[in-house]
């Protein structure tokens, strides 16, 4: 049975729970995102959307959804309801697409609206195509596929041959195709080179196989780094030797904690500063964070997810056991270091003396860290792990969460990458 989401998960503050689900090109760069409702596992997408639709509105009158994914392309679910009676948001908003699904195409009325908003250069994307056997539905089919510039075809239920015939269709009438169930590096070495525009699925979080581990000069150099950081013995005048020599990571860092983002009554001049002023720990994990995130060789969302899961992981867990958290934060950076450094995590670990906390929540799911990551990997996914009594507060939570932490992710990679430096220096 579908489980109808509850009307009141928009917190105080008025943060809306939207996760943004990234779709990359073949060179695995930013295509858009898709953004997602979280809701309970088997509830129905449709009374998600109808649920949330003031909250949305709200979020995309104020800015914050623009924050939230910056100025890229971006594609929220529509109900024919909200379609209908809020077609203005399209409007005015030249990023955001429309996502909406094949039985809006048996719909006159909905058919001509969409064709006008087209005309005034709006964006849809048809989910999840599949071409109908029934005569009437295939043509409510082919009439949405003369509106849409985007289709998704799902690749992980169908064979290469269908899935090559469905993608072939959809190109007959002008339309890009977004791939999705991609959830294997192999499955994307098959599509790639095929006429493709998107790719979306769980191949982004895994590293890919590999006959023999190795790591490359400057994934090994990240590792030793972060090995040295991990002496408890280290205060702030060993943090600023053990980087010292890298200029590169030490202006970075700066650059970031003497940002507006953080305000700070001073200008802090050095490492060892900076660990004075923020402690030790919060340092030791900030320069985990530059680390990490100067790995250019991996996909950017990649990183950014990694950063997203270290700032959610921490503010679990300053819920639950504050003692912890500094520890949570390196727990969620390095969930996904296997996929960073593309090869098996105990193979990473290997190289780093972890604490056994952080060590037995990558490599057994076990440990008081394990849970926050669960949770974390089902908002990414957009869905509410339980249907316990206090969903709507721990929907609240996690969307607070979520949105401080996707800015903070976001913030810190532009210094990470180099290119907040740049615009502050012009």
């Amino acid at each position: 049975m579908a489980v109808t989401p509850q009307p009141t998960a928009v917190n105080d503050d008025g943060i809306l729970p939207i996760v943004r689900v990234p779709i990359l090109d073949r060179k695995q760069a930013l295509f858009a995102y898709e953004l997602l409702f979280p809701r309970p596992i088997g509830s129905d997408i449709d009374a998600a959307a109808l649920a949330h639709t003031q909250a949305t509105l709200s979020a995309i009158a104020d800015g914050s959804l623009k924050r939230l994914v910056r100025d890229n392309r971006a594609f929220l679910h529509m109900s024919p309801q909200l379609l209908l009676e809020h077609a203005d948001i399209l409007r005015h908003n030249a990023r955001l697409g429309a996502s909406i699904s094949a039985d809006v195409g048996t719909d006159d009325h909905l058919l001509e609206k969409l064709r006008e908003l087209k005309g005034h250069g709006c964006l849809f994307m048809l989910e999840d195509f599949n071409l109908p056997a029934d005569p009437e539905h295939r043509a409510g089919v082919d009439a949405l596929l003369r509106i849409v510039q985007f289709a998704k075809v799902a690749v992980d239920h169908r064979h290469p041959v269908a899935a090559r015939a469905h993608m072939d269709y959809v190109h007959a009438f002008g339309v890009k195709v977004i791939v999705t169930g991609i959830d294997t590096h192999e499955t994307f070495v098959d599509y790639a080179d095929q006429d493709v525009d998107g790719f979306q699925g769980k191949y982004l979080l895994r590293p890919e196989r590999v006959d023999m581990p190795r790591l490359a000069p400057s994934k090994l150099g990240v590792l030793r780094l972060m090995g040295a950081l991990q002496d408890p013995e280290n205060g702030p005048v060993e943090l600023g030797k053990i980087i010292r020599d890298d200029a590169v990571l030490s202006y970075k860092l700066l650059g970031c904690v003497n940002s507006a983002y953080f305000a700070l009554p001073r200008q802090l001049k050095s490492v060892e500063q900076a660990a004075v002023f923020f402690g030790v720990n919060r340092m030791r994990n900030w320069i985990f964070t530059m680390a990490v995130s100067g790995m250019d060789e991996r996909p950017p969302e990649l990183l950014r997810l990694a950063l997203i899961r270290a700032h959610m992981c921490e503010k679990l867990a300053r819920t639950i056991k504050p003692e912890l958290q500094e520890m949570a934060f390196t727990a969620g950076l390095f969930s996904l270091l296997d996929t960073l450094m593309n090869v098996s995590m105990a193979y990473v670990l290997e190289h780093l003396p972890l604490a056994i906390e952080i060590r037995e929540a990558l490599l057994e799911g076990a440990g008081p860290f394990a849970p926050l990551l669960d949770q974390i990997r089902h908002w990414e996914q957009g869905e509410l792990e339980s249907d316990s009594a206090l969903r709507t507060q721990h929907l609240q939570t996690m969307a607070a969460m979520y949105v401080e932490a996707a800015s903070w992710a976001d913030h810190v990679y532009a210094f990470a990458d180099g290119t907040a430096v740049v615009e502050a220096e012009a």
